[in-house]
């Protein structure tokens, strides 16, 4: 393959960023896990670059496939973390609701990111030049390192949603255990005579009415 050929094959696996910041967006607001769907895509990308290195090579059609899948996982979380990620954390509770401490975080993110995007080029001539399993397993370990360190805020959002889901379900047992009072004293109001002494039967409706189902 020409050099010119490779060059052109290479811009697929931005194409497949673009597909990739697209799908991580919007999976990250349908389940409002933004660090999870990051998380999830770094890892997903671990066994994608394991099968581009050892399949890469097949076709030309193969190539392409694995390459356009290898930059949707890659470059997707990029795209989430630099943006709705760095948005949310610059108005974070913490920062007391400083507007400007969102370009602060934002250029902290992409500064860190460009450093890598410069160390990331100057590792891969260092280590192609012994064999490309090397870089492939630099590429594995950055990756397996990114999603490590969103761990703490996975942990955080997966605790979140099942303390929401914990409310949400003692919120519905309370509703149903007032269905289930104001049932079974609607039952006895009716099951027992109006001129039953004991009983008044015109305040005992009243007091259920005040049930909040």
């Amino acid at each position: 393959m020409s050099v010119k050929s490779a060059g052109n094959l290479s811009t697929l696996f931005d194409v497949g960023g673009i597909i990739g910041g697209v799908l991580a967006g919007y999976i990250s607001d349908k389940l409002r896990a933004r660090a999870t769907t990051a998380a999830s895509f770094m890892y997903i990308a671990i066994p994608s670059m394991l099968l581009y290195r050892k399949y890469g090579s097949m076709s030309k059609v193969t190539n392409i496939g694995l390459m356009m899948i290898t930059g949707l996982l890659v470059n997707g979380p990029y795209a989430l973390i630099t943006t709705a990620v760095s948005a949310d954390l610059g108005t974070h509770s913490s920062l007391k609701g400083d507007s400007r401490a969102l370009a602060t975080v934002t250029a902290i993110i992409d500064g860190t990111g460009s450093i890598g995007a410069a160390i990331g080029p100057l590792l891969t001539g260092i280590l192609s030049s012994m064999s490309w399993d090397a870089v492939f397993s630099m590429l594995i370990i950055g990756a397996s390192a990114a999603g490590l360190l969103l761990t703490h805020l996975v942990v955080t959002e997966i605790k979140e949603k099942f303390s929401k889901q914990s409310s949400n379900e003692q919120n519905n047992l309370a509703g149903m255990a007032a269905l289930g009072y104001a049932m079974m004293n609607q039952c006895m109001i009716y099951s027992v005579p109006q001129k039953h002494p004991l009983i008044n039967s015109h305040e005992i409706p009243a007091k259920i009415s005040t049930v909040n189902i």
